[in-house]
């Protein structure tokens, strides 16, 4: 099984279809599939041998899908790298990695390597672009490594999760199973880097033969201009992009007709935004909980829960839904690795065919993530009696105050229930009494808030010891090149505070 070659063999059935957009340049899927076949012909003949990895460190570009294409054809491995990322974590990613050749758009902070690397848009790449076809498309195994996908590194050194064909195909049969079907009249929006989630659901579009529209960044205005354009338009969002599009279109008229569907994930959806997305979109959101090491595949709410005249709306839309199809989830004790009962939260752990082979040279991490036959996730959560997976936090966040434990995801859905509050990030801070207490980052929108309001407020929410003991209104929250919050950030910051007082 060799994923490229699934893609590829769609190109043969659609060749005239489009295939993928960025800016004003667009490929038909034969031409996209020529120009795959040439760069992998080249990189063969360079003397790459199955099994290389190959990285590919580029903002969003057009070349993006045929690169990846060309790699997997000759039977190699795409390491997709995040084009903000520092030199140093680009440097730790290309040397784990052992990479034997290196792609790169202009503009991105490039890595002082001998390792050839090429840029995009030059007369070198021009010139594997007219290198003669790779003759035969590698033969690869399902369990043959495909996509080497590093961690953010928001904790630590960034780990390579190893993704196989076998992996990539269940993930986007996930997609078609729970999602929605695609075809050729479809179009994928990729609005985030196609180096993380969007890039992996990019995947499933191609191979369906529907068109990919590649967003060099991420604008409401283009968003916009797509959904005009197409009928059948998907994209998956963070929280943030899904937040932004509906304070932009609550009072505007949008053709969301045309909008088939937005898949939203990779960082906490607080019931009040969503309440207010459901307001203006209807049941075409589809919540998704997964991590790089089960990719964009471990539980889901679909769209057909996403209402408010559900007796049951809040606790629906406070959870992160149902197993996947072809994923089992567990809710196991960190300590002992016991089974907890329904209502009861302990480590989310996940078991399926999108499970990850385990870490790229990293036996001591592969055995503390995949223990018994489960992905033990780090995140925290219950299974309520009717099955519906509800994320509490990462372990590394929840706070232990006085010997009890406080989620924060809860205290920041009551702060969120204020509507002077636009965002907010709670986190555990030292304390003398207690060993730790909670503290709030806040940042306010139009309206003007004072902490005792706040306060009131929460304590009309939730249990008045999970209360923020100290409060910090802040213009914007520190996120990371992903748009997920950096608690590390506000760790550091609460600390800087305490030197200064």
């Amino acid at each position: 099984m060799n994923f490229g070659s699934m893609i590829l063999q769609m190109a043969r059935a659609v060749p005239d279809a489009p295939a993928v957009r960025c800016d004003d340049a667009a490929l038909s899927y034969r031409e996209m599939s020529t120009r795959a076949l040439a760069l992998a012909g080249a990189m063969r003949a360079r003397g790459l041998v199955p099994g290389d990895r190959v990285l590919i460190q580029m903002h969003n570009r057009l070349e993006i899908p045929e690169l990846m294409l060309a790699t997997w054809a000759a039977g190699l491995v795409v390491v997709p790298v995040n084009a903000k990322l520092h030199q140093n974590e680009v440097a730790h990613i290309l040397t784990n990695s052992a990479a034997r050749q290196v792609f790169v758009s202009d503009g991105v902070n490039r890595v002082d390597t001998t390792v050839e690397t090429i840029e995009t848009g030059t007369a070198a790449y021009q010139a594997l672009l007219s290198h003669a076809p790779l003759p035969q498309i590698a033969e690869t195994d399902a369990a043959d490594l495909a996509w080497l996908f590093y961690t953010s590194g928001t904790t630590g050194r960034p780990k390579g999760a190893m993704l196989s064909n076998r992996n990539l195909l269940a993930m986007a049969n996930a997609y078609y199973a729970d999602i929605d079907q695609l075809d050729p009249e479809d179009t994928m929006l990729v609005a985030a880097p196609a180096s993380h989630g969007a890039g992996l659901y990019m995947l499933a579009a191609l191979l369906k033969g529907a068109q990919v529209l590649i967003s060099t960044g991420f604008d409401v205005a283009e968003v916009e201009t797509a959904l005009r354009q197409y009928r059948r338009l998907s994209l998956f969002a963070v929280p943030t992009i899904l937040n932004r599009l509906v304070a932009a279109w609550e009072t505007r008229e949008v053709p969301l007709q045309n909008l088939r569907c937005i898949v939203y994930g990779g960082a906490p959806m607080y019931v009040a935004d969503l309440e207010r997305a459901i307001d203006l979109f209807g049941p075409k959101l589809f919540q998704l909980f997964a991590q790089g090491e089960t990719p964009m595949t471990a539980s889901g709410l679909p769209k057909r829960l996403h209402r408010r005249d559900h007796t049951e709306s809040a606790r629906l839309l406070g959870s992160c839904g149902y197993p996947r199809t072809g994923s089992e989830l567990s809710i196991r004790d960190p300590e002992t690795g016991a089974t907890l009962p329904a209502g009861e939260a302990g480590e989310i752990c996940v078991q399926g065919e999108t499970v990850m082979l385990g870490y790229w040279n990293n036996p001591e991490a592969t055995a503390k993530a995949l223990r018994d036959g489960w992905l033990w996730t780090g995140d925290l959560g219950y299974c309520d009696a009717d099955g519906l997976l509800h994320v509490v936090d990462r372990s590394k966040d929840m706070i232990i105050s006085g010997g009890t434990n406080i989620y924060p995801r809860e205290v920041e859905e009551a702060l969120l229930t204020h509507p002077a509050v636009a965002e907010a990030a709670v986190i555990g801070v030292p304390d003398a009494d207690w060993g730790e207490s909670v503290a709030a980052y806040v940042v306010v929108g139009g309206a003007s808030v004072s902490e005792q309001e706040l306060d009131a407020h929460v304590c009309d929410q939730i249990a008045r010891f999970k209360r923020p003991k100290h409060y910090r209104f802040v213009a914007e929250l520190p996120k990371s090149d992903y748009a997920k919050i950096l608690k590390s950030e506000l760790r550091a910051w609460y600390a800087e505070g305490l030197k200064q007082s």
